[in-house]
């Protein structure tokens, strides 16, 4: 199959990228490298990948002959609100209806990587699908936007499309501003860790091989128009995290308490009833076993260099 990846120099769309290729599919990348974090960071996770440099917003979008799209591109981070808003409404709404309607002219099918942020402070644990979205942050809202862009286009433009809801994926290679990355980054460097809130914060923590399998089975196997979670069967609290990571490393982690973020739901816990019996897909990785490779992924890292 012919396939693009948009992200495809992030953390998850690196690791996508990556296993189409090794699947025997024809794929290549789009990436802007943007500077919300450091875009050599970006240009290190697409090192020996077909990635090309282009902007959503502003560049052709030429997907003739492509059989599927996996959209993984987007501003991240809950911290949205104040004068960083215009910029979340351009890279996802204004890049997402670009690149759902080049689709829908090209008859491509369009996998969008959404997020668990569309809940918010859900109404039920574990969450399923059909919750009502209540979003927390602007970024939650530009996401859930894009939800209903890719509905629109499916009813108006018959759009072949699947989303997919994220719930807080890690492993090797995760941004560099996400919890984890942060707690393996001080443990590596022997500095203290930011805690903002109580860390009773719990997360369907979801290993980024297993948010991989889900993604490529929603392409090859999703019913159009549905949407997935797509979360860890296990749910932690950070305080559990670091006393896991802390557990891993042999090393005790020096914890500053900060006021909570706005924008941060409570606790994110999936529902993933649907995707198990739509897709056959379940998560693999503990979450023992997922902050192993992590760690050891850092590590060696900064032994490395």
């Amino acid at each position: 199959m012919r396939y693009v990846v948009t992200g495809a120099a992030g953390f998850v769309g690196s690791h996508l990228l990556r296993a189409l290729l090794e699947r025997g599919h024809d794929a290549v990348g789009w990436d802007a490298f943007t500077d919300y974090y450091d875009p050599a960071l970006k240009e290190e996770n697409a090192a020996g990948l077909p990635v090309e440099r282009l902007d959503l917003v502003d560049d052709p979008l030429e997907l003739e002959g492509v059989d599927g799209v996996f959209h993984l591109a987007g501003q991240p981070g809950v911290r949205s609100f104040g004068a960083v808003f215009p910029v979340y409404v351009r890279e996802n709404i204004l890049a997402t209806q670009r690149l759902l309607e080049a689709a829908a002219r090209a008859g491509s099918r369009v996998v969008f990587a959404s997020s668990s942020s569309v809940y918010g402070d859900a109404e039920t644990y574990p969450t399923p699908e059909q919750a009502v979205p209540a979003p927390l942050s602007p970024y939650g809202i530009t996401k859930l936007a894009c939800e209903h862009l890719a509905s629109a286009c499916g009813r108006e433009l018959g759009l072949d499309w699947v989303t997919l809801r994220y719930f807080t994926i890690y492993g090797p290679r995760q941004r560099p501003d996400m919890a984890l990355a942060r707690i393996v980054s001080c443990l590596v460097e022997g500095r203290p860790f930011e805690l903002y809130g109580d860390g009773s914060q719990s997360r369907s923590f979801t290993f980024v091989d297993d948010a991989v399998e889900a993604t490529i089975a929603a392409m090859e196997r999703g019913r159009a128009g549905a949407t997935y979670n797509v979360g860890g069967g296990e749910e932690a609290t950070l305080l559990e995290a670091i006393e896991t990571l802390g557990r891993i490393a042999g090393r005790r982690l020096e914890v500053v308490r900060r006021p909570r973020r706005e924008g941060d739901a409570r606790r994110t816990s999936a529902d993933t009833t649907r995707i198990r019996a739509d897709l056959g897909w379940a998560p693999a990785t503990s979450i023992e076993r997922g902050l192993e490779a992590q760690w050891r992924w850092a590590a060696d890292r900064v032994a490395a260099a």
